[in-house]
Formats: structure tokens, sequence, C-alpha cells
């Protein structure tokens, strides 16, 4: 299969992109709930039943996470043992490739991440829970930085660049389940004074925390190109340098959007036609979403591309 010149494996890339996303719901609409529904919603009436939604969401990007996660798992060992997957099933071959590859390993502590959080979502009524499901959310997520390009950057550069890619997942989560959380509080709060006012500051808190990912992701995603990429001649004529432009084209999409949020339709908010902004900003704020997963579609072909650095040394 060929996307912009790369050579796709579909069902690796399907795998890994679907995994990404959920993992990034799972973490991203935690950490929406704690900066943004607690403060924004927690004195209304609806806030049991918002909470419960986001809670249904999370155990659905759970059961996806095991699944894509155990199919990418199957497909990486089936790459790295050169067997057909039918093959690379083999509880020998999936052993092997659990215990003595840093891809196993990883994956092996991020399913341990995974069972404390739905430990926790279990007991979710404890505030003590309700932290470590959100530190457990990020170990799970951040985790993912050691499967791909930075957790093969050795030396000093690789500390740096692993801690720009978690920077840069945890950044992802927050505005993509953000998105995600914002859409479902605001069509959840309906109408009324006390609607508005919950609006308001829902709004405003996650305008900070889009700020925050946003700001992150051009640094953290600086830092990637930097030493991924190299210069601007190989960014244009290789398979990862045009996955790359596409990725940053939506990326500006989304930015985009977000901008049109906070500088029109927010402060409108506060005005008589408070509905109609808010009926227009969860419309962007869906589209946004359909980008952000369009993104991580993106970054499962990235990651089984050559940097695009690799060819000026080639």
């Amino acid at each position: 299969m060929d996307w912009f010149g790369a050579d796709i494996a579909a069902p690796l890339v399907a795998a890994r992109g679907v995994h990404l996303a959920a993992s990034a719901i799972t973490a991203g609409v935690l950490i929406f709930g704690a900066t943004v529904l607690a403060p924004a919603a927690s004195p209304m009436p609806q806030a049991r039943v918002i909470g419960s939604r986001l809670r249904r969401v999370i155990w659905l990007a759970l059961a996806v996470d095991v699944v894509s996660g155990f199919v990418w798992f199957v497909l990486q060992a089936a790459s790295m043992s050169g067997l057909a997957p039918g093959e690379a099933i083999a509880p020998d071959v999936l052993w092997t490739v659990l215990v003595e590859t840093q891809f196993g390993q990883v994956m092996l502590a991020r399913l341990l991440c995974l069972i404390v959080l739905a430990a926790c979502l279990g007991l979710d009524g404890i505030a003590a829970m309700q932290r470590l499901a959100l530190a457990a959310a990020l170990g799970f997520v951040g985790a993912i930085a050691w499967t791909g390009h930075a957790g093969a950057t050795a030396g000093g550069e690789g500390a740096v660049h692993v801690a720009a890619d978690v920077l840069h997942l945890w950044a992802a989560a927050a505005w993509t389940g953000g998105l995600l959380g914002l859409v479902l509080l605001l069509v959840a709060l309906g109408r009324g004074p006390e609607a508005r006012a919950a609006i308001m500051v829902a709004v405003r808190r996650f305008s900070i925390l889009g700020l925050a990912s946003v700001g992150t992701l051009l640094v953290s995603g600086a830092i990637h190109s930097w030493i991924l990429v190299g210069s601007l001649h190989v960014l244009l004529v290789t398979a990862y340098g045009r996955l790359l432009i596409i990725k940053l084209a939506l990326f500006a999409l989304m930015l985009a959007l977000a901008t049109i949020n906070r500088l029109w339709l927010t402060p409108r908010l506060a005005t008589a036609s408070t509905e109609r902004a808010t009926a227009m900003l969860i419309s962007t704020a869906a589209i946004e979403l359909v980008f952000a997963i369009a993104v991580f579609a993106l970054v499962g072909a990235l990651g089984t591309q050559h940097p695009a650095a690799h060819f000026l040394t080639a």
C-alpha cells in the first residue's frame, strides 16, 4: 500500500493508529475531568450524569486499548520474527518478543499501567484512586515514547528525544481527550443561567489546557523534527517527510479552529447569543477531534517509516 510515496503496512499502521488514538482519549478524558469538569460542573445536578458518561467513554477506550494493543503486539512480533501473523501468534514467539525486546518490555509495563488504571476506575469514589488513575494513564500514554523512534535514539540525544516525545504524547492526549470531553460536557449542560455559567468556566479552563497543550506540542514537535528530519531537503523528498508535512497541515487546521474558538466564539458565550455560540463551539470542537484522529493515523504510519534524517547518512 502506498501513501504519498510511503510503503505502508496497512494492518500495522491501522493497529498503531487506533491504539494511539484510544490511549490518548483514555488519558485525555481523565485530564479533562480533573482540570475542567470538576471545577466547572461539580456544583450542578448534571455533574453525576456527565461524570458517568465520561467514565463510559474511558471504559470503551480501555477496551479498544486492549484489543488494538494486542493486535499491534502480534503484528510487531510478526515483523520482528519474519513470520506470518498466524505463525507469530504462537506462545513461544510472543513470549520471546515480550521479555527479550525493548518493545515487548515497554508493552508489558504499559499493560501493568492499564491494570492499575482499570482497578482505580472501579474505585472511582475514592479521591486517592482518582489521582492514581490519572498517574497510571499518564504512564500508559507516556511509555509509548519507548516503542518508537525516540526509544531507539542513543546517548544524550536519545534522552532529550524521549523526554520530548513523552511531553508530546501527554499534550496530544490532553488536547484530544479534552476535545471529546468538552463536546460531551457542552451537550449535557443544556440551557439556562446556571448552565451558561458552567459553560463559561469550562470553556475558559479548556482554553488554558489547550494553550498549554499547543505550546508543548510546538516545542516538543520542533525537537522531534530536528532529530528525525535534519534538513528541509529530506523533509520534501522522503516518504517520512511527506507524511510529516500532511500531519503538520492537519495540526495547522486544528490550530486555526482552536483560534476561532478562542477569539471569536468564546467571547460570544457571555452575550445573548450564548446558545448559538455553544452550538457552533460543539461543531468546531467535533471537527477538531476528527482532525486529531486523522493525525493519529498519520503517526501510526510515521512510526513504520525510516526517519528522514536516516537518509542524510545513508
